[in-house]
């Protein structure tokens, strides 16, 4: 084993590449840059949002499937069993609709991914397929619409 595989992208006299940023935000030439990926990105802002609320209202199925929420201003949802999650959680959030930082992002008062309605009552429906890319939902006071 030479150990070619380990360490940053770099150039045949060992000096480490630049990282380049291509149009969607990712990085090129050989570099992962998991910090810039969608999920990674808004769950940092999800902490951010969060940050020193209590936690509260949570919930399980006794199996692998959690959620809970941070105070009144985020709340979110996993789901790691082999079967669908299908419930009505209370969120603690105020009623409006949300967008999830999971499947997407907040774009000029837009949603590009699932969006998650709260009730009056601070209620909302989560669907998670087992076999969702992400199987999890966040949502937070600031992804509301």
């Amino acid at each position: 084993d030479q150990n070619d595989w380990m360490g940053p992208p770099s150039h045949p006299d060992g000096s480490t590449k630049s990282v380049p940023i291509n149009p969607d935000e990712t990085c090129g030439d050989g570099w992962v840059c998991e910090h810039r990926w969608r999920q990674i990105k808004n769950m940092v802002i999800f902490r951010n949002v969060v940050n020193g609320q209590p936690h509260s209202n949570w919930w399980d199925n006794n199996s692998n499937q959690v959620a809970f929420g941070r105070g009144n201003r985020g709340f979110i949802v996993f789901n790691n069993d082999d079967w669908d999650l299908d419930v009505t959680l209370n969120t603690g959030l105020p009623a409006g609709t949300y967008c999830d930082v999971i499947s997407g992002q907040k774009e000029g008062g837009r949603c590009t991914g699932k969006q998650i309605h709260v009730g009056s009552d601070g209620r909302a429906h989560f669907r998670i397929s087992n076999r969702d890319e992400d199987p999890f939902v966040a949502i937070h006071a600031e992804s509301k619409l």
